[in-house]
């Protein structure tokens, strides 16, 4: 076991996606909570590259997380898969989700205390520049990666997939230093209309650098395969949408990092 600064540190010597072996579980802490994320990273030799975060829904860290890592790691960065929960919480239904979510929605100190750690931990890699550093998120790992832009965390750029917009106090969107993109269903009765208004004007008033697009006939969740196609449910997947959010995200990485 190694110490870094604050952080506790295990990696795991055996990669979970063998065809590329670029991944590893990598254990760490947020004070005494374990947590368990997965790490990739560019075979690629260069003095300094990028770095991403990626965070999950409010079903965990996933297999599309690990993957959506790889992929990153891949294009030439270390890419962090986080654990905001914790080793060994992952729900296994959406009643169990929306409990262990709820903890984290009610208290915002803790859901900011446990991505910083992620943060912090990808800032500890030689091979991260800090100030090329993206952290993206899906539903509830939205609403977290804005989260970690407003304690002011000097993130190049913020993604949200179809997530909570929410913040706990209006002038914390002044501490955002990186630039914003957020991708969001247009009907989306989760993230209603306004609070969609509320966080333009929370931007607008502090002067932000960000892109707010919305997909017609796309409600919450309009990336997730495996949340069907019955948009009444107020979540589905919705492949049109899904598409035109990924070719936005590549366009902004190419803005923000040159990648």
């Amino acid at each position: 076991m190694k110490t870094i600064i604050t952080l506790t540190i295990l990696m795991t010597v055996t990669s979970l996606w063998a065809a590329d072996g670029l991944g590893k579980n990598i254990i760490y802490k947020e004070k005494n909570t374990e947590l368990e994320g997965y790490i990739a990273e560019t075979p690629i030799k260069k003095k300094s590259v990028p770095g991403f975060l990626i965070v999950h829904d409010w079903m965990g860290i996933s297999d599309d997380n690990r993957r959506e890592a790889d992929h990153l790691a891949d294009k030439g960065a270390v890419a962090l898969a986080v654990d905001i929960y914790g080793k060994g919480v992952r729900p296994t239904s959406n009643e169990e989700a929306a409990k262990t979510a709820g903890i984290y929605k009610k208290d915002r100190g803790l859901l900011r205390e446990r991505i910083k750690a992620a943060y912090k931990l990808l800032l500890e890699n030689k091979k991260v520049d800090p100030k090329k550093i993206v952290i993206l998120g899906y539903c509830f790992g939205g609403m977290t990666a804005l989260d970690l832009g407003r304690t002011g965390a000097d993130v190049a750029g913020i993604v949200s997939f179809h997530g909570n917009l929410d913040s706990v106090e209006a002038k914390d969107a002044s501490n955002i230093k990186g630039k914003v993109l957020i991708l969001h269903g247009a009907i989306d009765p989760y993230v209603p209309a306004d609070q969609v208004a509320v966080f333009q004007k929370e931007m607008n008033d502090a002067k932000k650098d960000y892109q707010l697009v919305k997909y017609g006939g796309a409600v919450h969740s309009f990336t997730n395969k495996k949340a069907g196609s019955d948009i009444s449910k107020g979540a589905a997947y919705n492949p049109l949408a899904d598409a035109r959010s990924r070719k936005q995200f590549d366009l902004f990485i190419a803005e923000v990092l040159g990648i």
